[in-house]
């Protein structure tokens, strides 16, 4: 005999009212309930009716994550947290990577949006004309793009940026070379502002090298601009290209941090792996992940009067790629 709602409310001591929010609205119980809920479900062999569900209130129960490369180290650990953070609510969180493209990252947009109840956009290279296009047709929260109107999680570099120039300088460094990434990144436009700013405060010279793909790879490809540049220390776009950077160097001759001190960012596991471990600016995209999901749950429940903007704090890591000039 198949089980009935009827029959998971009574296993878990709930009212069927409060059974059905378990599988249809859990963000307004406690996760005790809903648990509570659930396993009277698996118990009895009891499976909701999603097509009907999605019927009766319009929602799919699902969210898209999109993002520009999960081979990115960064980027594995923010979509682990995102997903974990949407199943806590019973939420499946639906995975596409756009391998840097603009054009993909649209067309898979516009096959993602009949179905699901919202998109979470992590850094985009969607113009803007685009995204506030999208949000009309749909829920969307963006990661590391700042639009004014949409809701954003923000991993602001500020801080870390201000705390890796000053770093460089108190160990002597009076010219510095920035290692852009991808030239549709706004978080690379944001950190070379930054680096920028901070380099003119103290008075350093800075070159800003050519885009390169922020992989290993591109910090390979980087290697030969910064030593003909004449920097002494580099800031490069992620941990990635400093590593490549970092391996390419040694094998020019170049020491690091003897000749040339370098700084990643992210803070990713093989930044500590590396020979010397890489000084890197920790970026927190596992709480961004969870946060993200978060955001994008409120705007589901009708929670947000107004586009919420969140912003997560950097700090600087030294470790023994960085040295005195």
């Amino acid at each position: 005999m198949t089980a009935t709602l009827g029959a998971v409310a009574k296993q878990a001591g709930v009212s069927v009212s409060t059974a059905s929010r378990a599988f249809n609205e859990p963000g307004r119980l406690s996760p005790a309930t809903v648990d509570r809920v659930v396993a009277a479900a698996r118990e009895l062999g009891y499976q909701p009716n999603h097509a009907a569900r999605s019927l009766a209130t319009g929602r799919r129960g699902s969210i898209a994550l999109v993002v520009p490369d999960v081979a990115n180290p960064v980027f594995a650990s923010f979509v682990k947290a995102a997903q974990a953070q949407g199943w806590q609510q019973r939420q499946a969180v639906l995975l596409a990577d756009t391998d840097e493209s603009p054009e993909l990252e649209r067309r898979l947009v516009e096959r993602l949006v009949p179905q699901v109840d919202g998109i979470v956009l992590c850094s985009s290279r969607l113009d803007l004309a685009e995204l506030v296009s999208l949000d009309a047709g749909t829920r969307v929260v963006l990661v590391n793009r700042e639009v004014p109107q949409l809701p954003s999680v923000l991993v602001d570099v500020s801080t870390g940026i201000r705390q890796a120039v000053e770093h460089l300088h108190a160990l002597g460094h009076r010219r510095l070379a920035y290692v852009q990434g991808h030239p549709l990144s706004w978080s690379n436009s944001e950190r070379l502002r930054l680096i920028t700013e901070h380099a003119g405060r103290l008075g350093l010279a800075l070159e800003v090298l050519n885009p390169q793909s922020p992989t290993y790879d591109g910090g390979i490809a980087a290697a030969a601009s910064i030593r003909a540049c004449g920097a002494t220390a580099v800031v490069t776009y992620n941990d990635l290209v400093a590593l490549g950077a970092m391996a390419q160097l040694t094998a020019m001759g170049v020491t690091v941090p003897g000749d040339v001190s370098v700084i990643g960012v992210d803070d990713i596991a093989m930044a500590t792996m590396s020979v010397p471990p890489c000084t890197t600016i920790s970026v927190p995209m596992d709480r961004a992940g969870r946060v993200s999901i978060e955001v994008m749950q409120g705007l589901l429940g009708g929670h947000q009067a107004e586009p919420p903007l969140v912003r997560l704090e950097t700090q600087l890591k030294v470790r023994g790629s960085t040295g005195p000039a």
